[in-house]
C-alpha cells in the first residue's frame, strides 16, 4: 500500500516509480544486490518477502483463512471492480483496508454486521471524511461479495452518512495569487508550479505528470487520473512564456531539485511548503478552484468547465456559474436600493395632496 508507507520507512526498503507511473519496491542492504518485492505493499506476502529478503532466506507464502476478512480483501484486488476504479482511488482504499486488516483481518466476514459499520462510523465522528470514505470502501467490497455470492447480505445496506459539511481547500483569491507571484518570480520551478496549477486546472496528480508529450499544437490533451475523464486545455501564452523561461524535468514540466519527478503526494507536500514560504497559506487544490472561479466570473459556461476541469454531470460546474450569476445580479440590483431624492419625493406627496382636496 504505497501511501500506507511507516515513518521511518522500513530498513533497506528502497522505492521507485517507472516512468509509465508504477512503483516497484526493492531491498538493498549496503551496495549489495537489489532485490525486488513483487506483491503489494502492506500485505503479509510482501511483508512476508520482505523479510526474507532481510534475512537472507527463502520467502514462504502465508497461508489465509479464505473465511477472513484478509482474504476477502485479497480477493477483491484481483476482481474487475477493483480493476475498474482509478489509480487514486485505488491507493485511498489501500490505506483503508490496512488498518482494516490490522483491526479485524482475522475476523470472519461473514460475521460483520450494519452495527459493525456503524460502530466503526461513530468512532470516526470526529474526522467525517475518513467515515465517508471507510463506507464507500466497505460498501464497494461488500457489493462486489454479494455480486460473487460470497456473503449473503451486504452490513453496509441501509448505512447513511451525511455529506461533512465544508467547502473543501478554499479557493485562492486574486491578492493572493499576486502575492505569490511576487514571492517567486518568472524562471523558478515554484512560479512554474503556480502557473501549471492557476492556467490548466489540473489536480495534483495530473500537473505532477504533465510534461511536453501532452502538448500537440499548444493544446494539452489528456486523461485524468482520478476519474479518467479526457481533458482538453489550449496552453495560454502567459503559461506558455513560464514554461519556456523555467527549468523542467525530462518527461515533466514540474520536477525535484535532482530532477526527478514528483509523486502526487510529494507535489503537494512540496508546493504547500513554497506557498507558506510565500506567506500564502493555501493548497495547490484552491489554486484549481480559483481557476474555476475566474473562468465562471469571465463568463464560461458549464460545458465550457466541465471540459477543462474534467467534470460531468453539471453539478460541480454550475456551483461556479450560479455563484458567478449571483454576483452580477446582486451588482445590477444593488443600483435598486440607492436612496431616493427626499426633494422629489415631497414634491410629488405635496401634488397628490392637493390633487385630493376637494374643490371649492
Amino acid at each position: 500500500m504505497i501511501d500506507a508507507m511507516p515513518r521511518p520507512r522500513l530498513p533497506h526498503l528502497q522505492r521507485e516509480v517507472t516512468r509509465h507511473g508504477k512503483t516497484n519496491w526493492y531491498v538493498r542492504i549496503d551496495r549489495g544486490p537489489r532485490i525486488r518485492i513483487k506483491h503489494d505493499y502492506g500485505t503479509p506476502e510482501f511483508m512476508g518477502a520482505y523479510r526474507a529478503a532481510v534475512s537472507g532466506e527463502t520467502p514462504t507464502t502465508a497461508t489465509v483463512d479464505s473465511k477472513s476478512i484478509r482474504w476477502l480483501i485479497d480477493e477483491y484486488r484481483k476482481s474487475r471492480a477493483w480493476a475498474q476504479l482509478s489509480g487514486a482511488t485505488r491507493r485511498q482504499r489501500e490505506n483503508i483496508f490496512r488498518h482494516v486488516l490490522d483491526a479485524i483481518g482475522s475476523k470472519p466476514f461473514a460475521g460483520l454486521t450494519k452495527s459493525h459499520v456503524e460502530s466503526a462510523l461513530d468512532k470516526r465522528a470526529e474526522t467525517p471524511f475518513a467515515a465517508k470514505n471507510l463506507l464507500q470502501a466497505l460498501r464497494h467490497l461488500f457489493t462486489w461479495a454479494e455480486k460473487r455470492e460470497l456473503v449473503a447480505r451486504n452490513p453496509t445496506d441501509g448505512v447513511e452518512i451525511a455529506r461533512p459539511a465544508t467547502d473543501g481547500f478554499p479557493a485562492w483569491t486574486e491578492a493572493e495569487i499576486a502575492k505569490f507571484e511576487a514571492f517567486w518570480p518568472i524562471g523558478t520551478r515554484e512560479r512554474l508550479a503556480q502557473a501549471i496549477f492557476l492556467f490548466t486546472g489540473l489536480r495534483r496528480g495530473d500537473a505532477a505528470i504533465l510534461g511536453r508529450q501532452h502538448i500537440t499544437n499548444g493544446v494539452i490533451s489528456l486523461k485524468t487520473e482520478k476519474t479518467n475523464t479526457a481533458v482538453i486545455i489550449p496552453v495560454l501564452p502567459e503559461l506558455q512564456a513560464i514554461i519556456d523561461a523555467s527549468p523542467t524535468g525530462d518527461l515533466t514540466f514540474l520536477s525535484g531539485p535532482s530532477g526527478k519527478k514528483f509523486s502526487k503526494e510529494g507535489l503537494g507536500n512540496w508546493f504547500r511548503e513554497v506557498c507558506d514560504a510565500a506567506g500564502v497559506k493555501k493548497s495547490a487544490h484552491g489554486l484549481r478552484k480559483a481557476a474555476a472561479t475566474r473562468l465562471a466570473n469571465n463568463g464560461a459556461t458549464v460545458a465550457q468547465l466541465e471540459a477543462i476541469f474534467g467534470w460531468t454531470g453539471g453539478n460541480m460546474a454550475s456551483l461556479y456559474t450560479r455563484t458567478a450569476d449571483r454576483t452580477r445580479l446582486a451588482a445590477d440590483a444593488i443600483k435598486m436600493l440607492a436612496k431616493p431624492q427626499i426633494e422629489n419625493v415631497y414634491s410629488l406627496t405635496q401634488d397628490k395632496v392637493r390633487e385630493l382636496r376637494p374643490k371649492k
